[in-house]
């Protein structure tokens, strides 16, 4: 398996899903299991901001990143070419980014608890950007949240110059920003 291909096999695709899942579930069981009871506030705050977080980094990433810095930009021209696809990032680069830019200077910054519940936080977002934007590409729905996603999505994909609807989980950033 090549890490930098731009489609990927059915198996390394899926298991960026597994392998995330997996580690949600074991970040949630430690926190809850092993976390100081004297922090469910300050580890619940940091979860929160993880999620919150992501949607601005998706966000970011999505615009100036995909859209804007080669060779990003011409890897994910291939997907506005092909969306149905099995284009992802490869699971060593995004697990590498969240561990390198979220995880250790989280702890560095505090302690361990503090990291955990940020790191889950945000690996729940990204998580969830995962399975939205699989689901608005693969996905046949009516009537509800994701229907709505696809829509704004496929007005993304359908612009010439891409220039808005950069959110895939939420609009909220597309809406401050004046790009929806």
């Amino acid at each position: 398996m090549r890490i930098f291909s731009f489609e990927h096999s059915k198996i390394a695709y899926r298991a960026d899903f597994a392998l995330y899942m997996i580690a949600s579930v074991i970040l949630a069981i430690c926190l809850i299991t092993f976390g100081p009871q004297d922090q469910i506030l300050s580890m619940t705050c940091y979860v929160l901001s993880g999620i919150i977080s992501w949607t601005l980094i998706e966000y970011v990433l999505h615009r100036f990143v995909l859209h804007g810095l080669k060779p990003f930009s011409q890897w994910h021209a291939e997907h506005h070419r092909h969306p149905d696809a099995l284009i992802c990032t490869p699971t060593i680069i995004s697990a590498a980014l969240i561990v390198g830019l979220v995880f250790f200077p989280m702890l560095v910054l505090s302690d361990i608890w503090s990291a955990c519940a940020l790191t889950f936080g945000l690996l729940t977002g990204y998580l969830a950007y995962t399975i939205t934007h699989h689901a608005i590409h693969h996905w046949h729905v009516r009537g509800s949240w994701l229907e709505y996603r696809i829509y704004f999505h496929a007005i993304h994909h359908s612009r010439k110059t891409h220039r808005g609807n950069f959110g895939v989980t939420s609009s909220f950033w597309d809406q401050v920003f004046r790009t929806k």
